[in-house]
């Protein structure tokens, strides 16, 4: 861990298209404004931050995946995946490219096949292990990819935790006591110690990254969304899991909100519609800060426009605050039964209504209404129960019996 406990992380995650870029590079100007230095790095293997800044692509292109200072205090990084096969995956990759060459793939494509998922998350996973430890950078902003491929970038951590405790050594053993026998009857490549060797290494450089980016004091995760129907399920989808893998959310940055200078009668059904999602938002996701931002009236492209969006997100905060400290909710199994805990404070029994309809549980409280998206494995439960206890709701979801009760 960074002896630099001022480090700041903040990921800015959500559905492709909400404007997670601009909205990373725009709290990349601000925070480099206030006198961090600041790096924004790019998590989209579709990568458009150059685009964003307006800047010449051969000059990003002759980078090779380093970062790359656009004003004072400022970089941006998008990694380039080949460059990032010679430092990191040498003998890893020659590996498979070797194994899949064997199968009877041309050496060409083999080569392109041996880039497996994952190797650029795990890549950039190194840089900000290596940012943090070594001090390169006050704020670390990451614009990450769509939902899905944002939850695989968080889980790599834990996953391969996993693979080094409960398989790598095994696959060794097998390796070297096993190789001898399987080459005399197949003509498949054996991984020999050098590839082995490279999987422990890059493990090594992992240590620590999970701590990192489960720290509060360091890292914050803030959605971005829009008030649509569609987009606000994933960004509830995307919330859920966050807080799952004990990241902390400290706000939702609601983007493209049409304003309310816009009269026209075509737009009416959509400024309608907006403000019911809006309020949807505000059931969903309480007590984390909602960030309005209104639509544009012309492209957020280059420094000068990302520094106006910037302005009016934050209108006067600092952008690197922690709006929010703590956990919305926490969910847990002990004995096949599912806990989820909110906190409720000041509220008495007879005023609480609970129930579950598809995959949402729905808590009352008065005329708040909050809605929470249960994981796949939870809002598969029949039986719902639930108490109060210590300003906090106890809510109990079995799967084996029938029924909902309220509290």
């Amino acid at each position: 861990m960074s002896k630099n406990r001022n480090i700041r992380i903040i990921f800015f995650a959500g559905k492709g298209g909400v404007g997670k870029t601009s909205v990373a590079a725009a709290t990349g100007i601000q925070a480099a404004d206030l006198g961090y230095k600041t790096v924004v790095l790019s998590l989209d293997v579709a990568h458009s931050l150059s685009d964003i800044f307006d800047l010449e692509k051969s000059l990003v292109d002759l980078n090779k995946g380093n970062p790359i200072q656009v004003a004072k205090q400022l970089w941006i990084q998008e990694l380039d995946i080949y460059e990032e096969i010679a430092r990191n995956w040498g003998d890893i990759y020659r590996y498979i490219s070797t194994l899949l060459n064997a199968t009877g793939i041309d050496d060409v494509l083999a080569e392109e096949l041996a880039i497996l998922p994952g190797m650029e998350e795990i890549s950039l996973l190194l840089y900000i292990n290596r940012y943090v430890l070594n001090e390169e950078f006050d704020v670390i902003i990451l614009d990450c990819a769509p939902t899905g491929e944002s939850l695989r970038f968080i889980s790599i951590p834990t996953t391969l935790e996993w693979y080094i405790k409960k398989i790598y050594k095994m696959e060794r053993a097998l390796a070297k006591f096993a190789g001898p026998v399987v080459k005399r009857v197949y003509d498949v490549p054996i991984p020999g110690d050098d590839y082995f060797d490279a999987i422990a290494y890059l493990f090594e450089r992992l240590k620590g990254v999970d701590q990192i980016l489960t720290d509060p004091k360091i890292t914050s995760v803030r959605l971005v969304t829009n008030p649509e129907k569609i987009v606000l399920k994933e960004t509830q989808r995307a919330f859920m899991y966050f807080c799952l893998y004990k990241m902390n959310i400290d706000g939702i940055i609601m983007n493209r909100i049409l304003p309310e200078s816009v009269e026209d009668k075509y737009f009416q059904y959509w400024k309608s519609n907006q403000k019911h999602y809006m309020k949807r938002a505000r059931e969903y996701f309480d007590p984390i800060p909602i960030f309005p931002v209104t639509l544009y009236g012309q492209e957020i492209l280059g420094y000068d426009r990302l520094k106006i969006l910037a302005s009016h997100l934050y209108d006067g905060k600092n952008p690197l605050k922690r709006f929010f400290k703590g956990k919305p909710y926490q969910l847990k199994k002990a004995k096949g039964i599912y806990q989820l805990i909110i906190k409720l404070p000041f509220v008495e029994k007879e005023n609480v209504e609970l129930s579950k309809v598809s995959d949402e549980l729905i808590v009352r409280v008065g005329s708040f209404k909050k809605h929470i998206l249960l994981p796949r494995q939870v809002a598969a439960a029949k039986y719902v129960t639930a108490k109060l206890k210590d300003q906090r709701l106890f809510v109990f979801l079995k799967g084996e019996n029938h029924g909902q009760r309220r509290t």
